[in-house]
């Protein structure tokens, strides 16, 4: 794995009749790299499917349609020879991939439930497994509350501490949702199903996916028609759905890709706003508006706001939800908002905010090069982010430090940077300059406190994320430490991945962040929202906490493809549901603003 995502474990992998998303492909990649790793396979061979795993993740356009498509082939993507390539045909076809099958034979079952505990990759679990008679992760607790595992070599008694508390992370059913842009993918698939079906007059998703919640645990899908049969009929028909759960007049419920749970009901034109509404949740904003309703007479359910009189119940709104919340005296609030944590208060003031967009970016801020663990060339990263409408990019690869990304010291900095001067005065060149290329690094914060790289070579920087990779099992005051050391340094613009959490994967580091958010506000350091889907981090609570301090926000995709420039939409929902507009991120304003901004010495 790379350096800054460390061996964690692998999200427990289901197999299910067909794989529909690249999401999934990218999980039976990555499962079969650590399959591999745990046998103890060529090194170059475990490394060619875990970055065809993170190239797969970052696609956005489903694979099957790159497939189909007569001038494309998959070999296009950088690090996808031709054995990759026919192995993704075949997952396309068939849904399964036979070497996966045959690897999963050699491999005892307690080894998936092991790699799901954080900090326990293939190669710890095999150390593990050879000493120790494991059946189970219960039997794994055990043997750290007798001391077993620190006896064992590599271990020892801050290791095994560390296992024990990681195992419950690994036993709460909440860590094995689905990631948002996973579910996404499924939901986008569905809807393209129903528009299929004549007796559909219009179909959208709600529940947690519509709030872009980071983890989606089952699925939503509501459909306007006057046909409910036709419309249940054609969705159970759909050759993804792997079982009927429920079917029911207007509510059919089936399995679908992953295991996941799709819920679908049928209302009439009148009702569709209401339901949406209501669908959408959540609960407690749900509770929320229900109550409002009822101050004023009225009542809401998933068939409209209806008026109480003596006659019975009159539905006066329902069609819309604008309608819905109008009826309640209330501006629409957007789904990402709606949540309980102010947004009613903010609705009763017309004080809504204009929520960030994906076309408000400017700018991407982290990103890497074949230089150290990128797919990509400085090149080929450019080229990329001018295609989709980017005016400036920071190139900011790895510092010495994280030697297993093959991290840059101060000479093959410079010699990069040279090169970004070089590529710059090409661009400039260009009629409208298309471009302008950033020179920066992800700088490693130390275990010790203070940075992988002197003062001296960073102030000839453009932009500097400062980053903590190692030694994440520190005490809190010691993390806190050494992240309040980087955002007080005059040359740091920004702090990245700020509690080191991989959703699913592993926890966040134990950090004061609320003292880092002060410190940021104080110096003027931005702090990031990475955007990539195991990290969206900050997560919400953190990013409207650092707003109302007054610190300013770095939307990044943290790239290591061309392709991972596209998960720049994921950070954008995990702004919004931290209420954020434009004006509070960085990378929206044009490039001289950006600089203005930041003037920090």
């Amino acid at each position: 794995m790379a350096a800054d995502v460390p061996d964690c474990g692998t999200p427990h992998y289901r197999s299910i009749a067909s794989i529909v998303t690249n999401a999934e492909i990218a999980l039976i990649f990555d499962h079969v790299a650590d399959l591999l790793e745990y046998q103890g396979s060529n090194v170059f061979r475990v490394r060619a499917y875990r970055n065809a795993s993170r190239l797969v993740q970052g696609i956005v356009e489903p694979l099957a349609t790159i497939r189909d498509a007569s001038d494309r082939s998959f070999q296009d993507f950088d690090g996808i020879g031709k054995d990759l390539a026919q192995k993704l045909e075949t997952l396309l076809d068939s849904g399964q991939l036979p070497m996966l099958k045959q690897l999963e034979e050699e491999v005892p079952q307690v080894v998936f439930d092991l790699m799901r505990v954080p900090g326990l990759g293939p190669k710890k679990v095999k150390l593990l497994m050879a000493a120790i008679e494991l059946e189970s992760l219960d039997d794994l607790e055990r043997a750290c509350q007798e001391g077993k595992v620190s006896l064992l070599k590599g271990f020892g008694k801050k290791t095994e501490s560390t296992i024990l508390s990681n195992i419950a992370f690994a036993k709460n059913p909440d860590n094995s949702r689905l990631l948002w842009n996973e579910a996404d993918q499924i939901v986008h698939l569905l809807i393209e199903w129903m528009k299929e079906c004549q007796a559909v007059q219009q179909v959208e998703a709600a529940g947690s996916w519509r709030r872009g919640k980071e983890t989606v645990g089952d699925i939503d899908l509501l459909v306007e028609s006057h046909q409910p049969s036709d419309v249940m009929n054609h969705f159970v028909a759909w050759e993804h759905a792997d079982h009927v759960m429920v079917r029911g007049d207007t509510k059919t419920s089936i399995r679908g890709p992953r295991g996941i749970q799709v819920d679908m009901r049928v209302v009439e034109k009148k009702s569709f706003g209401a339901a949406w509404q209501y669908f959408t949740g959540s609960k407690e904003h749900n509770i929320r508006l229900r109550s409002r309703a009822k101050r004023l007479g009225l009542s809401i359910n998933e068939y409209g706001v209806s008026q109480l009189d003596q006659s019975g119940e009159k539905i006066v709104a329902g069609q819309s939800e604008k309608e819905v919340y109008k009826a309640v005296g209330l501006e629409w609030i957007p789904p990402e908002l709606r949540e309980n944590h102010g947004e009613f208060e903010l609705a009763e003031n017309d004080q809504i905010p204009k929520l960030i967009t994906l076309q408000d970016i400017r700018g991407d801020l982290h990103m890497h090069t074949t230089a150290t663990d990128g797919e990509a060339t400085l090149l080929e990263m450019v080229t990329a982010a001018i295609d989709r409408g980017l005016r400036y990019i920071a190139i900011t690869d790895h510092s010495k430090r994280v030697t297993m990304a093959r991290g840059l010291d101060a000479t093959r900095l410079f010699e990069q940077w040279e090169a970004i001067d070089r590529l710059n005065e090409s661009l400039a060149s260009e009629e409208g300059i298309p471009l302008v290329i950033l020179k920066g690094i992800e700088v490693d914060i130390l275990e010790k406190g203070g940075l992988d790289l002197s003062d001296e070579v960073l102030s000839h920087a453009d932009w500097v994320v400062a980053s903590l990779h190692y030694g994440q099992q520190q005490s809190q005051e010691q993390i806190t430490g050494r992240l309040l050391d980087a955002v007080c340094n005059p040359y740091v613009s920004c702090i990245g991945h700020p509690t080191g959490r991989l959703i699913n994967r592993r926890p966040p580091y134990k950090v004061d962040l609320q003292r880092v958010i002060n410190a940021a506000a104080d110096h003027v350091t931005c702090l990031e929202i990475n955007a990539n889907p195991w990290r969206l981090d900050l997560d919400d609570r953190f990013a409207a906490a650092a707003k109302e301090a007054g610190v300013k926000l770095a939307i990044s995709t943290d790239a290591h493809s061309t392709a991972g420039l596209d998960v720049m939409r994921c950070g954008i929902l995990q702004a919004r549901r931290a209420g954020l507009e434009a004006k509070d991120v960085v990378n929206t304003r044009p490039l001289q603003e950006l600089r203005n901004v930041l003037q920090k010495t």
